[in-house]
């Protein structure tokens, strides 16, 4: 009977990708093309022939009144226009949705000013809608900078979590010498690990219905949040895959005090009981003492040695909702906390764990990303003294 519980509820679980704009577009071509399962993605865009050319299964053109199927021209006000113009058709396509990923980048035109609406519209349909978005590279201008500042502040009204990627950032994954190409594909990363990351969670044939349950609990209505990836080899790689997770050159922040951790690890099936132990510690000891920590386990055996963690953490102390990185001689040490204990403190033990034979890419090691309104105007700062 539980089965038939399980395979009822997969069956209905709807988790659909929207990538907004061009960036958004982008990203969601990329994503198509790592061959994600059992989710829906959608294309929205105010330029009819960027449009003809995304990959996903539906295209929607928003604004055709607005902007004539030409774009927006930066203008975020004229991307807010045409996501308001063409609100029915949005509304349709979310529509029995129980969960939606919606991917822009931030400062220009249709991304900025169509991505608030269109999150809107999915929380007003009891959508659990989350946020995946980027800040432009300092050398695209304080003016793009500021558009982007303002379209978070306003998505992030209308998102139960937001992940904000700083594109200025990903110039530390090598020494320079990495390809503007490769930095997209890079943060793209990101989604497309999240995203991945979150669906095993819910749509493995292991899990029962209360695991979307608990999923829901930690994303909605929790504000900024963390997403962190990272992966290692050889006999370290617990540690090394949880520390870059929770804490890499890309982090602007740590996992401090979260109340809520999602916990997902790609492995090969010889993973052992103690490599998971270690790997959880590093990160439940990191968050909150009462955190509530859900994890789950993908089997992938073309991994070979190499372990993949996916850490994404919400339900921040303190009104600016983050704490600010500390180094590691600042950082107090909490009691270890085993893998009993946090399967123990789990809102169901049977739910914990699920597991999934699936091929997969290659993953960026330690691209983790998370930002609060006074980072921004730090951040802002800084662009402004640049410029």
């Amino acid at each position: 009977m539980g089965f038939e519980m399980a395979a009822d509820f997969e069956s209905i679980v709807q988790i659909k990708v929207i990538g907004v704009g061009g960036g958004g577009g982008n990203a969601v071509n990329r994503m198509i093309r790592s061959d994600i399962k059992d989710v829906e993605f959608i294309a929205i865009n105010t330029d009819k022939h960027v449009l003809m050319h995304s990959q996903a299964t539906h295209k929607i053109q928003i604004g055709e009144k607005t902007t004539k199927g030409q774009g927006a021209g930066a203008r975020p006000d004229i991307g807010q226009k045409a996501a308001e113009e063409s609100r029915d058709i949005i509304t349709d396509a979310l529509k029995g949705t129980d969960m939606v990923f919606i991917t822009a980048g931030m400062g220009g035109g249709t991304g900025t000013g169509a991505a608030p609406i269109i999150a809107a519209i999915a929380k007003e349909l009891g959508v659990l809608t989350i946020g995946i978005v980027t800040k432009p590279f300092s050398f695209e201008g304080k003016h793009r900078m500021e558009q982007a500042e303002e379209g978070i502040k306003e998505l992030s009204k209308n998102v139960d979590s937001l992940i904000v990627i700083p594109n200025e950032r990903l110039k530390l994954l090598s020494d320079g010498n990495i390809t503007l190409a490769n930095a997209f594909d890079a943060a793209d990363d990101i989604l497309r690990q999240g995203v991945k990351s979150v669906s095993e969670l819910i749509k493995s044939a292991e899990f029962i219905n209360l695991d979307f349950a608990d999923v829901s609990a930690i994303m909605r209505d929790a504000g900024h949040a963390h997403m962190g990836i990272g992966s290692a080899t050889g006999k370290d790689k617990p540690e090394i895959a949880a520390n870059t997770a929770i804490s890499s050159p890309l982090l602007e922040t740590t996992i401090d005090g979260a109340h809520g951790v999602i916990i997902n690890f790609t492995t090969s099936t010889d993973i052992t009981l103690e490599e998971v132990d270690q790997a959880a510690k590093i990160i439940s000891d990191a968050a909150h003492p009462d955190a509530n920590v859900i994890f789950g386990v993908a089997f992938d055996d073309t991994l070979n040695d190499e372990m993949i963690i996916t850490v994404i953490a919400t339900g921040f102390a303190g009104a600016d909702g983050f704490n600010l990185k500390k180094k590691a001689s600042e950082t107090e040490e909490g009691e270890d906390e085993t893998l009993v204990d946090i399967i123990s403190n789990s809102a169901d033990t049977e739910d914990f764990m699920g597991f999934e034979s699936e091929e997969d890419d290659q993953v960026l090691a330690g691209a983790s990303f998370g930002m609060d309104d006074n980072y921004f105007d730090a951040i802002d700062d800084i662009f402004s003294s640049r410029n």
